[in-house]
Order: C-alpha cells, then sequence, then structure tokens
C-alpha cells in the first residue's frame, strides 16, 4: 500500500509538473541566459589556462585554488568535453581551437588499461569531436582506447572489471573483482567503436556487461549498489557494497544517475527496452523516494540520517536531467521533459550556478565527489558542469 500511495504521489507531481510547464518564450530566455553565462564563465577558466603557458585541466576548488589534473585523472575528459558542448551550443569558431588542443592532450589515454574510466575520458572528449568534425584521427583514438578498457572484460564474469586490488585504498577492501554502477557509462566507448571499426565483439561485451549490471547491481526497489564484487574462479557474486555512499544498503545519489543514464544509452544503442524499462524504473525509484528534494537537487545519498542537514549533490541532478531529456525522445515526452526542465531550472538559478567569476570559473556549486574519503565535499565539479551543458544542449534539439 505504501509503495502505491508514494507511485500515484508520483504521478500526481509528474502531472503537475507538465501541467505547469514554462511558456516557450520562457524557455528560450532560460536557455539563451545559461549559454551566455556558461560562455562567459568558461572564457575566463580559458584565459586562466591560456595566461599560464601550459595545457592545463581543471576539476574542481580545493582549499581555495583551482585544481588542475593529470592526463590519467578519470576526470579529464570532462573539461575538454565541455568545450565541444559549448562550441555546439554557441556555434561559435572561438571554442574550436580550444577544443580540440585540451582534446589532443589526452591522446594516450587510448591506451590506458588499468582503470575503466577510459571511457568517461574518451568519449567526452574525442567522442564529442569525432561527432562534430568527423575527424578521422579521433574515431582512431575512440576505437583504440575501446581495445583498452575490453582487456579489463573478465570473461567468467561477464563483465568490465573497475578497479585493480593490488594498490591503493582498493587493496584494503578484500576485493577481487569491483565493478561499480558508474561503469555503465564506459559502454558507450565500446558501442561507438562497433560502429566505427566494424568489430561487434565491442558490442557484445557491453550488452554482457550492462545484462549482468541489471542482474547483480539493483534492489527489488531499483535502487542500486555502487559495488559489486565478483569472483574471479566462477563469477559468482562475493559481496554488494559501496564505496562513495552513506552505507552498502543505501542508495549514493550520483550512482543512480549513472544507471539511469547508461541504461538510456544502452536502449539508444541496441533498441532492447528491457534496458530502457531499467532506466525508468531506477528513476522511478528517485521520484518516488520520500528524501527527493522539492527543487528536485539530490542529498548526495537518499539515506543519510542527517537529511536535511546535509550536502546536495548538483552532479548528480544534472547527469539525471542529460538523461531524461534523451529519455523523453523515446517514451513519455511531456513527463521526462517536465522532469528534465524543473531539474534543469533548479539548476541554473541562484541557488546553484556561481556567481560571475566566482566558483574556480565554473559553472555550478555544491557538487560532491566522495564523503566517504573526505573528499570534494560541497564543491565544484568539472562532470556537473559537462552535464548541464550536456543537457541544454540535448533540451534544445529535443524542442526543435
Amino acid at each position: 500500500m505504501k509503495k502505491l500511495k508514494n507511485s500515484i504521489a508520483a504521478l500526481l507531481l509528474g502531472a503537475a509538473i507538465v501541467a505547469c510547464q514554462p511558456q516557450k518564450g520562457e524557455e528560450s530566455n532560460f536557455i539563451n541566459e545559461n549559454i551566455e553565462f556558461a560562455t562567459a564563465q568558461q572564457k575566463l577558466q580559458v584565459e586562466k589556462i591560456e595566461a599560464s603557458g601550459k595545457v592545463l585541466n581543471p576539476r574542481t576548488i580545493k582549499d581555495g585554488k583551482i585544481r588542475y589534473i593529470r592526463r590519467e585523472d578519470w576526470t579529464s575528459g570532462f573539461f575538454p568535453g565541455s568545450m565541444w558542448q559549448t562550441y555546439e551550443l554557441t556555434g561559435d569558431d572561438y571554442w574550436l581551437p580550444y577544443a580540440q588542443k585540451y582534446t589532443e592532450a589526452l591522446d594516450s589515454v587510448k591506451y590506458l588499461t588499468w582503470h575503466h574510466d577510459v571511457g568517461f575520458m574518451i568519449e567526452c572528449s574525442f567522442g564529442n569531436g569525432y561527432r562534430l568534425t568527423k575527424n578521422p584521427k579521433y574515431a582512431d583514438v575512440i576505437v583504440q582506447a575501446a581495445k583498452s578498457l575490453a582487456t579489463r572484460f573478465r570473461p567468467t564474469a561477464g563483465v568490465i572489471q573497475s578497479w585493480n586490488v593490488t594498490g591503493g585504498w582498493q587493496s584494503q577492501r578484500g576485493w577481487e573483482c569491483p565493478v561499480i554502477i558508474d561503469n555503465m557509462m564506459n559502454l558507450e566507448l565500446l558501442f561507438n567503436a562497433t560502429k566505427l571499426s566494424g568489430d561487434s565483439s565491442f558490442y557484445n561485451l557491453a550488452v554482457e556487461h550492462a545484462d549482468n549490471t541489471i542482474k547483480n547491481h539493483y534492489r527489488p526497489d531499483y535502487s542500486c549498489y555502487h559495488v559489486v564484487d565478483y569472483s574471479l574462479e566462477d563469477g559468482s557474486v562475493r559481496a554488494r557494497e559501496t564505496a562513495q555512499g552513506y552505507a552498502h544498503e543505501s542508495a549514493w545519489a550520483r550512482g543512480q544517475a549513472w544507471g539511469i543514464y547508461g541504461f538510456t544509452v544502452c536502449y539508444r544503442e541496441t533498441k532492447d527496452p528491457k534496458y530502457l524499462e531499467q532506466a525508468q524504473k531506477a528513476f522511478n525509484f528517485v521520484i518516488n523516494h520520500k528524501n527527493f528534494p522539492t527543487d528536485f537537487v539530490p542529498y548526495w545519498d537518499f539515506d543519510v540520517p542527517e537529511i536535511p542537514n546535509t550536502p546536495r549533490d548538483a552532479s548528480a541532478a544534472s547527469i539525471m536531467a542529460s538523461a531524461l531529456y534523451e529519455m523523453a525522445s523515446y517514451t513519455d515526452y511531456d513527463f521526462y521533459k517536465g522532469w528534465a526542465d524543473k531539474i534543469m531550472h533548479s539548476l541554473g538559478s541562484d541557488a546553484y550556478r556561481a556567481p560571475l567569476g566566482e566558483n574556480g570559473n565554473f559553472i555550478l556549486m555544491h557538487s560532491v565527489g566522495s564523503i566517504p574519503h573526505g573528499a570534494e565535499i560541497d564543491v565544484p565539479l568539472n562532470y556537473a558542469d559537462y552535464y548541464f551543458l550536456e543537457a541544454l544542449n540535448r533540451k534544445i534539439k529535443l524542442e526543435k
């Protein structure tokens, strides 16, 4: 009965969202104003980088200063990706040389095999670059990166291993083959590599990983575990845990967003309805949850006892918004676009969007990296900005 009441409440709220949609002129003003702001803010970021005489890659703010990262960092593709998104949003050739320069600085990532995030790193940079320019050199990078990612596939378990367990904090957890829900975001690289190379093995690996994620990562209520550890001997599940969420059985907000986005991509590439259904049910969990805030920007974990006195995660909101715009192009247009618009209007408000020239020249405030690790708490993050810009692009295309 409780689940039924929650579902009815979510449907009523969804109907209200659709009924209260901003008018076309208002939405056009919202888009144009956010593009204008993002352009101005990112020009300040680029000017600071170019003045250094180096190719720098901003990730966040630490101790009041912009934290720049190495190309091997899992977030290194997002700033170059934001350059491509801004180039697409504005049509201004000013952004093209910077998009190319910051992207091509990541070329060696195509050989990276020691973690799974090569998909994030390459798709956001070279993937967008190829989509917008059809540069054949970018296609070669995508295919080679997919080959590198494929080395992490573990046939016994039928999954792509996320982290190595021979060093760092991961080595202390007793895992054999940890797979995190974030890994759903790396499958797009494999799908694209099949389209570019004609080699179906990449596609098949992606599908097998997605199928096993549905089987093993989700609870009956369609919340997801962060980490599933597999046996390398027989492929069985050894443990279901968290690394960045509040507790093993809690729902980590960004992980929930990764799953919604990742399964939407899987539906796009395969047209298998089970993937779209998985994304829909994972989102239904979000809107039915008693701790989902009225401004639609989730707390960093849905089950933290300190709610409402705990940080929000704007990155989780921007990831969901981008996914929902794509989902709206496949099913229930008004419903999913309505939710995406409400999230975006919150993110574009003074509560989450930074003042011009502040916030380390990042667009959004109030994201969370990993509270259990004491890292990046209530700060800007480059991936929050990236998915906010991608969501703007998707909103424009959807409304056309």
